[in-house]
């Protein structure tokens, strides 16, 4: 404790440290944030209201990357730490509770707008202050800090005017217009200023860490599109288990599952293999964050459009009201769904690019054929649509893996052989001092 400027309990990661059980539990906070947002969607469906959830996610996934690079450069369950999270998690969580009225002001409580820009700042205030009290035996770091510390200060300040401004001095349209703008300009400085200012400040400190928080935040995302697709406000209460119920709850787990398969089975494993063995503290920084911090928002963003595209399918399905295979989803609902597992597979295809200097055709020609396939898709039953979609998606499973062949069985032996090691090596430490 007595290292430097690490003190009061904060203590230093290492290179090899891994994903505690606390930054677990904030995980959980931070899923039922992001699913959330699918609540300025689902009710009113809209173009307008698809740019406000996906400017919400983007700040929320802001935060949440805060939390990831604190608990790489300290251990998050030592010391102090626990009750900073604590507390912001509250803070997150009061956000999550504030969104469907993020933008609007809602009669009868709190100012949304303004609950949500007094939380997001006390989230992002509380890390900085965390990162302020390692560097404040450094003075180039502390220096740099300060620059940083100033960035949720202006971008609180831009939603809190987000708020006050637009209904004050325009209406309709050009007041909505406005206050998009104020907060893509919260968004645009976080992300842009706040990673150039960053640059020169930040470390990955473990890389085996930072890949693993960012992968289980995919593998939990997927789960949570699953929890969509199986809880429905009626299914509950018992509707009848019909042959259409059966198939679409298949078919939704058969695209999560192969939506699963073309991230974990080798992409995965392949770019925190890169990221292990970028030795260079300033490349390893800038591949972390274009393959992690950027990419993977998108990633995280379809599999949050995948679930809200299949909220409430089964319950319709089961609905002896409702047609045997659904009404037509229609061309918004086909964007969202189609969209989302698009939008996920192009983002993997990206990562591959950035990372492994790798073009992963299949996925190219599977977002295209969807793209294809859309316009038939909105106009057929919704369960047929969503058996579309999983032929893509099974067909591009099978054919991505047979062709991946040598490199596959290269990366996943190697992860495997590293797997081995670890647990030998913990099983070694265990017997000599347990």
């Amino acid at each position: 404790m007595g290292n430097g400027g690490w003190s009061l309990g904060v203590r230093p990661g290492a290179s090899g440290s891994r994903t505690t059980r606390l930054e677990l539990f904030y995980d959980l906070v931070f899923v039922y944030a992001f699913l959330n947002v699918t609540t300025l969607t689902v009710y009113y469906p809209s173009p307008v209201n698809l740019c406000r959830c996906l400017l919400v996610l983007g700040l929320l996934w802001w935060c949440w990357t805060g939390f990831a690079g604190l608990g790489n450069a300290v251990r998050a369950d030592q010391g102090i730490l626990p009750l900073v999270g604590f507390v912001t998690i509250a803070a997150t969580f009061l956000l999550a509770l504030s969104m469907p009225g993020a933008f609007t002001d809602r009669p009868g409580g709190l100012n949304g707008p303004l609950v949500f820009a007094s939380c997001y700042f006390l989230v992002r205030a509380s890390q900085l202050a965390v990162f302020g009290w390692v560097a404040r035996g450094d003075p180039v770091r502390l220096r740099r800090w300060a620059w940083l510390a100033g960035l949720p200060v202006v971008a609180a300040a831009l939603l809190v005017a987000a708020a006050l401004v637009p209904p004050r001095i325009a209406h309709d349209g050009t007041a909505t217009a406005l206050q998009l703008a104020f907060w893509a300009a919260a968004l645009t400085l976080e992300y842009v200023a706040g990673t150039s200012l960053g640059g020169a400040y930040w470390v990955v400190v473990s890389a085996g860490h930072w890949a693993e928080r960012h992968a289980l935040m995919v593998l939990i995302a997927l789960g949570e599109s699953i929890i969509a697709l199986g809880l429905g406000s009626k299914f509950v209460t018992g509707l009848p288990l019909t042959w259409p119920v059966v198939v679409a709850a298949v078919t939704g787990i058969a695209i999560a599952a192969t939506l699963w398969w073309a991230y974990f089975d080798v992409l995965a494993l392949a770019v925190e293999q890169a990221l292990h063995r970028a030795r260079d503290p300033v490349a390893r920084a800038r591949l972390a964050r274009d393959a992690y911090t950027y990419l993977h928002l998108p990633i995280v963003t379809g599999v949050i459009f995948f679930a809200l595209g299949i909220k409430d399918l089964l319950v319709e399905a089961a609905d002896p009201t409702s047609p045997a295979w659904g009404e037509p989803l229609g061309a918004f609902w086909i964007l969202v769904l189609y969209g989302g597992v698009g939008l996920y597979l192009i983002s993997l295809v990206a990562c591959g690019v950035r990372v492994l200097r790798v073009l992963r055709w299949p996925p190219v020609v599977a977002v295209a054929l969807l793209a294809l396939l859309s316009p038939l898709a909105a106009r057929i039953g919704a369960l047929h649509a969503l058996l579309l979609l999983g032929v893509v998606c099974v067909a591009l499973v099978v054919v991505e893996t047979r062709g991946e062949g040598r490199r596959r069985h290269r990366v996943r032996q190697l992860a495997l052989a590293e797997q081995t090691e670890a647990e030998a090596e913990a099983s070694r430490w265990r017997a000599e001092h347990l």
